[in-house]
């Protein structure tokens, strides 16, 4: 369910911590109090989906606490993990809203979340009115789908345990804090090749 910011109980401490996200640290007060007035704040259980792939209903997600995952669904059925983001990041439906389509994927929670969220029609007017934020969000995206791309990229050259090894040197603040079916479907690993390769890798680097 969503709240608005402004009737949040805890509004005070997540401005705070949007006041500390790296896209939003440059605004003066009055364009940040702008924002604040147009965001409200979602809180998502592990699983719950923020939104679904094909949905209409695009939006733009600061991420307070928690995680988030990307996920699209092949055509057999299977889900399948694109990208996390966590505390400081951010996830958006911008490609399908600049196209005019659904939402190519879906955002999930991948662990109780929490989410200042805007529609991405407010969201892109806002950065309209602040160019500098603008640009700043487009080189995001690009970083973005430059990430995508190297783990797509990984998938195909990679072998299992080059595959974990490259995940573990970048996010390495996530293996503990995901369930280990969701890094072994954002691996294309079964959750027991990936027990099996983290432990023997933990255990390397403890020798």
């Amino acid at each position: 369910m969503k709240c608005p910011l402004s009737s949040h109980p805890l509004r005070n401490t997540i401005r705070l911590q949007l006041r500390r996200h790296p896209l939003l640290a440059g605004l003066d007060e009055a364009a940040y109090a702008e924002l604040a007035a147009l965001l409200s704040v979602q809180e998502g259980a592990r699983g719950e989906r923020l939104v679904e792939q094909g949905s209409q209903d695009l939006q733009h997600f600061f991420i307070v606490e928690g995680v988030l995952k990307r996920v699209v669904n092949s055509p057999e059925g299977r889900e399948v993990t694109l990208h996390f983001a966590g505390e400081g990041e951010m996830e958006t439906c911008f490609d399908a809203w600049r196209r005019n389509t659904g939402a190519g994927f879906a955002i999930v929670c991948a662990r109780r979340t929490v989410v200042a969220a805007l529609p991405m029609d407010a969201w892109y007017a806002f950065l309209e009115r602040h160019p500098a934020l603008r640009r700043q969000f487009h080189e995001r995206l690009v970083l973005l789908g430059a990430a995508i791309v190297e783990h797509a990229v990984g998938l195909l050259l990679l072998d299992a345990p080059g595959r974990v090894h490259q995940f573990s040197d970048k996010h390495p603040e996530l293996l503990d804090r995901l369930p280990q079916k969701d890094v072994a479907s954002h691996l294309n690993l079964s959750a027991e090749t990936l027990c099996r390769l983290t432990r023997r890798q933990r255990s390397a680097m403890a020798a």
